[in-house]
């Protein structure tokens, strides 16, 4: 079977047409498509020609619609007359296609559709149907990549955006959503492709759907980040501004949203801090990471987040703007006790590293009283009688000597606490 001629596919879905009718403009689109546009987007236009339609009559080509049956039934011997073009294999997802031949033809047509991508008006549709013919199939996937896709989606999407920040209509910035979910679903495993998305024309609108896209957008937009940061691509957060991209993470977080949202804002904050380390925990500090995170500690279940936040808060903690924002949370030093001998050891040895920086380098009063009043004194005597790492217990013992002097003053320490602080001295 060959390739469909150009005639036989809608010019809005560039899928072959099911049901031809034609406007008045002379033009002929399938049912479904020029309905949706007409009746579903209260439209008046030709889709191709962009010519006012003098009349909304959709007048059936009989003639085409017996000439494309005629062509299914002369390239396809397992296809009756009476079979609906959007059954046959021609529609089917690559992934479902037995033959080698109807496989290359299905390339053939990703091919086509790229090609066709940047000129159509209907880019959402365009994308939609890329997504759904390569969702689950690898073979596609690349031979999308090899194609040039990544290049021609990035010129979609900085185009969408631009469209969308000159006052554009919502469809522009839905299809730099829709754009995004594609690119999601590639490997972006090779130096190449992490290449091409890491150009500024890809990643501007990949950022900006990350700060004000749609909840499913936001997820496409970290899943692509993560991938490419998966991938080794160095610092990945060169070319962009991390304040914006630390807000609207935090923003994610704060507003827990749903908790796959939350989950992978967890992971890509933690790698934007880890990429960005000359300045990248000063700013997640100064835009409010410290707070949110000790909130966030306070009602964690998850273990999973609770060691992720733990982490995250060691990372800020190691700069003294992290130390000061610490110090003056009230909630802060109960969060991470709290943790300790509760959740896991990777959590106790975490938050041991969190107490020990916040106690050991320039401390705050404020802070040793507050780990007495909390219970971290208590816990971290607890430490010492269980199996522990040696360099937790290590630091569990200097903290204790140390501090053990300023700890004993108060009158709601207990006394065989005392006791053993001076067993410790």
């Amino acid at each position: 079977m060959e390739e469909p001629p150009h005639l036989f596919l809608c010019p809005i879905s560039m899928e072959l047409m099911d049901d031809p009718v034609t406007v008045s403009t002379g033009v002929t689109y399938d049912r479904r498509s020029i309905e949706q546009w007409i009746f579903g987007y209260g439209r008046a236009t030709c889709p191709a020609t962009m010519q006012p339609l003098a009349n909304l009559d959709l007048t059936p080509n009989h003639t085409l619609k017996r000439v494309i049956g005629s062509w299914l039934d002369r390239g396809s011997p397992s296809t009756s007359a009476s079979s609906s073009p959007s059954t046959s294999s021609l529609s089917s997802p690559a992934h479902e296609l037995a033959t080698p031949l109807a496989r290359m033809l299905e390339a053939e047509r990703q091919r086509s559709a790229l090609a066709d991508l940047e000129e159509t008006p209907f880019k959402v549709t365009a994308l939609k149907n890329m997504g759904a013919r390569m969702a689950g199939d690898v073979a596609m996937q690349c031979e999308f990549v090899s194609s040039g896709g990544i290049q021609v989606v990035a010129r979609v999407m900085a185009q969408a955006l631009a469209e969308s920040a000159a006052g554009g209509d919502f469809s522009a910035f839905a299809a730099c959503e829709e754009a995004a979910a594609v690119l999601a679903l590639l490997p972006l495993a090779d130096a190449a492709s992490v290449g091409f998305v890491l150009a500024p024309e890809c990643m501007r609108p990949v950022m900006a759907l990350l700060q004000r896209g749609s909840a499913e957008a936001r997820l496409h937009a970290m899943e692509i980040v993560t991938k490419i940061s998966n991938a080794g691509a160095g610092d990945w957060t060169a070319g962009i501004e991390v304040d914006d991209v630390l807000k609207s993470l935090l923003e994610l977080l704060s507003d827990e949203v749903s908790t796959r949202l939350s989950s992978r804002a967890l992971d890509v904050l933690l790698d934007v801090v880890e990429r960005s380390r000359i300045n990248g925990p000063a700013k997640a500090v100064e835009v409010g990471a410290v707070h949110v995170l000790v909130e966030l500690l306070a009602d964690a279940d998850d273990r999973h987040d609770a060691e992720r936040i733990l982490l995250l808060l060691k990372r800020l903690c190691k700069c003294p703007e992290g130390r000061l924002a610490f110090a003056e949370n009230d909630l802060s030093v109960a969060a991470v006790a709290k943790t300790m001998l509760r959740v896991s050891q990777l959590a106790t040895q975490l938050a041991v590293k969190v107490l020990w920086l916040v106690s050991m380098v320039a401390p705050s009063e404020k802070v040793l009283e507050d780990m007495v009043l909390t219970g971290a004194v208590a816990k971290l005597l607890g430490l010492l009688h269980v199996e522990t790492p040696p360099a937790t217990k290590q630091k569990t013992v200097r903290m204790v000597r140390i501090n053990g002097g300023f700890w004993r003053q108060y009158a709601c320490f207990p006394t065989d606490l005392r006791d053993y602080l001076r067993l410790l001295d």
